[in-house]
């Protein structure tokens, strides 16, 4: 999908990842299988894959992806994520599965995020990125079961995951503005070996 609802607006329509995808992807381990959550044309997980990283692809139309599919260590998926048995439980496509890093670009169903951040096994990474309340003013999205509130990636994850970074706020590009809301968070919130139980720091700027 990688739309959050809706047609895209041309700046949500790049031929490559997402810079913050980018940014963050040195943060996944080594090898660990990455989950690309409503891939799209699957411009961000085609990084991970670049990087030998196992990947699954997902989306409800996965006709994008299918140069992909002879790839070693590649899995697709086509699977509606908001009908049927939900995706991470039951007989859903992910039930009892962990990933070592979910990727989600501009797509927002709010059913889904506790789900995601379980998926996520001991060290994983998270990376999301959508639209937040205030982008109406500049592009589709409009409506707000598409947009994110101010602060809800952090309350998603906190207490469950270290945030690496954040941010929230309007961008300019090529000419078009919008409201986003990303987030890089680690799942190693746990059994730290400080005295104070604080988890070791990530580098900002991974290679």
């Amino acid at each position: 999908m990688d739309n959050a609802g809706g047609k895209q607006p041309p700046h949500t329509r790049p031929n490559g990842p997402s810079p913050w995808v980018a940014r963050f992807a040195g943060l996944a381990r080594k090898g660990s299988r990455v989950l690309d959550l409503a891939c799209g044309g699957g411009r961000n997980g085609r990084l991970f894959l670049a990087r030998g990283h196992p990947l699954t692809l997902v989306d409800r139309d996965v006709g994008h992806v299918q140069d992909l599919k002879r790839e070693t260590g590649v899995e697709i998926i086509e699977a509606d994520l908001e009908s049927g048995s939900p995706a991470f439980e039951g007989n859903g496509s992910f039930a009892g599965r962990r990933f070592g890093a979910i990727v989600v670009v501009n797509y927002l169903h709010r059913p889904l995020l506790v789900p995601i951040v379980e998926a996520i096994e001991a060290g994983g990474l998270l990376i999301y990125e959508t639209f937040a309340r205030g982008n109406e003013a500049f592009s589709r999205p409009k409506n707000p079961d598409f947009l994110l509130r101010s602060g809800e990636l952090l309350e998603l994850v906190r207490g469950r995951m270290q945030v690496v970074a954040y941010e929230h706020g309007l961008i300019a590009d090529d000419g078009c503005s919008g409201v986003k809301q990303r987030i890089a968070a680690v799942k190693d919130t746990g059994g730290a070996a400080r005295p104070d139980g604080e988890p070791p720091p990530h580098p900002l700027h991974p290679d």
